[in-house]
C-alpha cells in the first residue's frame, strides 16, 4: 500500500480536529462581534434628548470661546473641560429626570411651583441671549462656508442657513428631525480628528489637564465666564427637559396623564444617554483648546473673533487637511444648535405662558409655539447686518447665561429634590451637593465678571 496514502489515514483524525477548532474559533469570533454588534446598536439607539443636547453644546460660538481660550492661553483652560463634565452631567440629568418624572417641561414646572415674575425674567433673557448666539453663529457658518467657496455672497449664505433651520423645525416631523440631530452630533468628531493631526506635546497635555491654572486677570475673568456660559448654559436645561417630553409624545404618550411617572429602567437610559451626551460635549472642548493651543498659540496667533478665524488661521499653520476637519465641523455643529437655540427659548416662553408647544405639533396647531422661534432667528439673522463686535457679542451672551444660569440652577435643584413634585425620584446627596456646587460657581463668575465689566 502506497505510503503516502497510509500517512494521510493515520494524520486524518488531527487534520480534521484542528480544521473543527479552526471552525470553531471563528464560529465563537464571529458570535462575540455579532454580539458587539447588538451592543452598539443597542446604545446608540438608548442615545437621544441627551447625546443631541451635549453636541448642541459645542457650536460656532462655542468654538470660538474654546479657540481664543487656546490661542490666548494655550493649555491652560484644558482642566476646565474634565472639571465641568460631572458638573454638566448632573444638571442635565437633574433637567431630564424631572421631564420623565412631572411629564411637563422645565418652564412649566417652575410656573406650576413659583412665582411667575421669576420665569418671566428669565425666560426673556434666555431668548434675548439665544438670539445673539443665534447670530453669532449663523455669522460663524457663512464665513465658514466662505472660506471653502469665496464667491458665495455672505448674505445669501446667512439667509439661506436661517431660512434651512426654520423649514427643517417647522416643516419636518419629529421623528424625522431627531433622527437628523442624532447623527449630525457625530460631526464633532471633526474636532478630535483635527487636534490628533497636529504635533501635541502630550506631556503638557496631561500636565494642564489635572492642574488648574488661575489668573485674576480682567481678560481671564471674561473668558472663564465665557466658557462656563458656553457650557452650562441655561438653553440646555429648557432643551433636555422638553426633550425628554417630544420622546414620550412620539411614543405615544400625548398627554401629562399618560406622561406621569417613570421606571427604574428609563432612569437607567436616560443617564447613560446624558452622560454620554455630556463626555462628547467636553471631549470636544478639551481637544478644540488643545488644537488651539498647539498651533495658533505655538506660533503667536493669540486673538480669534470668530470659529472661521480659527479656521482660517489653522490652514497655513497644521494643514489642508486640519482646516478642512475644523472649518466643515463648524458649519456642521451650526445647524445642529441653532435649532435647539430657537427650540429652547420657544419652549420657555410658550410654557409661561400655558400656550401650545411642541416640535411635533404642526404649524397651524402651536402657531406661538413657532412664531417665537421664527423670531429669535430673524433677530439672530438681523445682528448680523448691525456690524457689531462678535467677540463682545459672545461675551455679553456669557454674561446672560452667566446671571440666568445661577437663578434656574436653584430652581431645578429644589424641584428635582421635592418629593412633592418627584415622589421617589429625588435627588441622591451626591448630586445635591454637586448641583449646589454650580449654582455657586456660576453665582461667582457672574458676579466676578459684572465687577469686572464697570472696573
Amino acid at each position: 500500500m502506497d505510503e503516502k496514502f497510509l500517512k494521510q489515514v493515520a494524520e486524518a483524525p488531527a487534520v480534521a480536529l484542528g480544521r473543527t477548532l479552526d471552525t470553531s474559533k471563528q464560529l465563537v469570533k464571529d458570535v462575540t462581534n455579532h454580539k458587539d454588534m447588538k451592543r452598539a446598536r443597542e446604545y446608540w439607539h438608548t442615545l437621544g434628548p441627551g447625546l443631541t443636547t451635549g453636541a448642541a453644546d459645542d457650536d460656532p460660538s462655542g468654538i470660538a470661546t474654546y479657540s481664543q481660550a487656546g490661542a490666548q492661553y494655550g493649555f491652560q483652560f484644558l482642566w476646565l473641560a474634565p472639571f465641568t463634565f460631572p458638573l454638566m452631567a448632573v444638571v442635565q440629568e437633574m433637567c431630564a429626570r424631572i421631564g420623565l418624572v412631572t411629564g411637563k417641561g422645565l418652564a412649566a414646572n417652575i410656573r406650576a411651583y413659583y412665582p411667575k415674575w421669576v420665569l418671566y425674567i428669565c425666560a426673556g433673557l434666555l431668548f434675548a441671549a439665544n438670539s445673539l448666539n443665534i447670530g453669532a453663529d449663523l455669522g460663524a457658518m457663512a464665513k465658514a462656508t466662505q472660506l471653502i467657496s469665496p464667491h458665495l455672497s455672505f448674505d445669501t449664505l446667512i439667509l439661506g442657513f436661517a431660512i434651512f433651520s426654520l423649514a427643517l423645525q417647522i416643516f419636518t416631523t419629529y421623528d424625522r428631525y431627531a433622527k437628523y440631530l442624532k447623527w449630525l452630533a457625530l460631526i464633532l468628531l471633526a474636532y478630535v480628528f483635527s487636534a490628533l493631526s497636529t504635533n501635541l506635546d502630550f506631556e503638557k497635555l496631561l500636565t494642564h489637564t489635572i492642574t488648574p491654572v488661575f489668573d485674576v486677570s480682567k481678560e481671564w475673568i471674561f473668558l472663564v465666564t465665557a466658557v462656563l456660559g458656553t457650557t452650562i448654559s441655561p438653553y440646555l436645561f429648557f432643551w433636555q427637559t422638553s426633550q425628554e417630553i417630544e420622546e414620550e409624545i412620539m411614543q405615544g404618550k400625548t398627554t401629562i396623564a399618560l406622561r406621569k411617572g417613570t421606571t427604574d429602567k428609563d432612569i437607567k437610559d436616560m443617564r447613560m444617554d446624558v452622560w454620554s451626551g455630556m463626555f462628547l460635549s467636553n471631549l470636544v472642548m478639551f481637544f478644540i483648546i488643545a488644537a488651539s493651543a498647539a498651533t495658533l498659540y505655538a506660533n503667536g496667533v493669540t486673538n480669534i473673533q470668530t470659529a472661521a478665524d480659527a479656521a482660517e488661521a489653522l490652514r497655513p499653520i497644521a494643514g489642508e487637511f486640519t482646516y478642512l476637519l475644523f472649518t466643515a465641523g463648524i458649519i456642521g455643529t451650526g445647524l445642529l444648535a441653532i435649532p435647539v437655540l430657537a427650540g429652547s427659548a420657544s419652549y420657555a416662553i410658550s410654557e409661561s405662558f400655558g400656550w401650545k408647544y411642541g416640535l411635533y405639533r404642526k404649524l397651524k396647531e402651536a402657531n406661538a409655539f413657532y412664531g417665537v422661534i421664527i423670531i429669535s432667528t430673524l433677530i439672530g439673522l438681523s445682528i448680523n447686518f448691525l456690524n457689531l463686535d462678535t467677540i463682545k457679542v459672545l461675551i455679553y451672551t456669557a454674561l446672560f447665561n452667566g446671571l440666568i444660569a445661577p437663578v434656574i440652577l436653584v430652581l431645578i435643584i429644589l424641584l428635582s429634590g421635592s418629593k412633592k413634585v418627584m415622589g421617589d425620584k429625588t435627588n441622591g446627596p451626591i448630586t445635591t451637593i454637586l448641583g449646589w456646587m454650580i449654582a455657586l460657581i456660576m453665582g461667582l463668575a457672574a458676579v466676578t465678571t459684572i465687577y469686572f465689566f464697570f472696573v
